[in-house]
């Protein structure tokens, strides 16, 4: 029993860094600790690493702890160098021990010593997936919002490789790449151009999770769709499923995501909610109510002047695909109005949409449409010069159906007058234009 108390005591000797019954900052025997503390630090101080290390040695093994935090820095460096050399795993453990050492002495400093403990799993123990999710795992749930941002990606990373091999099932990748979203939505950036870092690296965990296709659509349906029934009304769970079909191909043509969605607008409404359900009931064929979704976006408080303008001009095309020809324009109509890069694409969609309407009424009335068409292609070349090849295409097919000079004078019109079309639900005015 004597001799097992003593190994604990001498196992707990070595693990707290020095004297377990030391006294004082240096300890019980604080001459040696300070002469070895010194001895070491000027060697250091040269960059003399290798006469530096035998004495640092001898200073960690006598010193308490408190002695020095620098004790524990300078002794990481030292390691490391050694590690570089000989690629040692043993010297690997040691300086992931220093850390969790100086941690437990100097916890003010925790976010730097997790975060630096971090950046040496994966430099050190890279190989090793399981160590790295695990310990990295561990130091996500320490620090949150403060977690470096090479740890954020290296735990996904590696949790990947453990499902690539069967040892981590689809369920826990999700759950890394939620983490390390919610840690970057944590942080707290102190000035633009960390705002800008955070943003590439929520853009670099995206693009690594979408490319491990670990987030299939069938993955996710199979994953959440028994929580979410189980559950219809949790509002994180419904978010978390939409970022992930976010991220998945051709993932919009479900139940769950709309579910989501819709439970997302139900407890925060936005512009932005009702937009994705005009997108999910359009890609589902619901045509009414995808409309009235996206009529509710453009027309909500405070939508941005560019969002509303271009959910404005999708609402046109939409339309006019649906054979929706008077919405498509007045919607497209507005588009124009309100400018923001979309003023000479609506002008050109409405010149298709008068262009393709098919009047009745005499030959004057079934002819009068193209003077309209070839109105707004003239706005969009002048809007927009990307558009004007292809407005001079249209504008070349649309004026071979002018009304002869001589049809136009039996209608009592002449070239340049002013004329009404009403067709369709779409009124108009134009000039009159004839070919000889």
């Amino acid at each position: 029993m004597k001799k097992l108390t003593f190994i604990l005591i001498a196992a707990l000797a070595i693990v707290s860094g020095g004297n377990l019954f030391a006294q004082g900052k240096y300890g019980a025997d604080s001459a040696e600790c300070i002469k070895y503390l010194n001895y070491y630090q000027e060697y250091y101080k040269q960059k003399n690493y290798d006469a530096a290390l035998p004495n640092w040695r001898k200073a960690y093994s006598i010193c308490p702890a408190t002695a020095s935090q620098n004790m524990f820095i300078h002794g990481t460096t030292l390691l490391t160098r050694v590690f570089n050399k000989t690629k040692n795993q043993a010297v690997a453990d040691s300086i992931l021990m220093l850390q969790d050492q100086r941690l437990a002495q100097y916890p003010k400093n925790k976010v730097s010593i997790l975060n630096n403990k971090g950046t040496y799993i994966v430099n050190f123990k890279g190989n090793d997936s399981k160590f790295v999710y695990d310990n990295l795992n561990a130091i996500m749930n320490e620090l949150g919002g403060e977690t470096r941002a090479s740890i954020l990606v290296n735990n996904l990373q590696a949790a990947i490789m453990l499902f690539q091999d069967n040892k981590l099932a689809a369920d826990d990748v999700i759950g890394a790449y939620n983490k390390a979203v919610a840690c970057i939505e944590a942080s707290t950036p102190k000035n633009a151009e960390e705002e800008e870092q955070n943003a590439k690296v929520r853009n670099d965990l995206e693009a690594i999770f979408a490319q491990s296709k670990v987030a299939s659509c069938e993955n996710i349906l199979n994953i959440f769709g028994p929580r979410f029934n189980a559950d219809p009304e949790n509002v994180g769970l419904a978010t978390t499923i939409v970022k992930l079909m976010n991220t998945a191909e051709d993932c919009l043509n479900n139940d769950l995501y709309l579910k989501a969605v819709t439970l997302m607008h139900k407890d925060e409404p936005s512009a932005s909610t009702a937009y994705y359900l005009y997108r999910l009931h359009s890609a589902n064929g619901n045509t009414n109510e995808a409309i009235t979704y996206l009529e509710e976006a453009i027309a909500y408080p405070g939508v941005e002047k560019a969002d509303k303008a271009q959910y404005t001009y999708e609402l046109a095309n939409f339309c006019l695909k649906n054979g929706m020809k008077a919405k498509a324009y007045a919607n497209a109509k507005d588009a124009a109005e309100l400018g923001c890069g979309y003023t000479g694409k609506a002008y050109y969609l409405i010149g298709t949409i008068w262009g393709s309407t098919a009047c009745g009424g005499n030959e004057i009335e079934r002819r009068a449409p193209y003077w309209v068409a070839v109105d707004f292609l003239q706005k969009a070349k002048a809007a927009d010069e990307s558009l004007v090849e292809d407005a001079n295409r249209l504008i070349g097919q649309y004026s071979a159906y002018y009304p002869p000079a001589a049809d136009a004078f039996m209608y009592d019109l002449t070239a340049g007058q002013s004329y009404t079309v009403s067709c369709g639900g779409m009124s108009a005015t134009t000039t009159v234009r004839t070919r000889n």
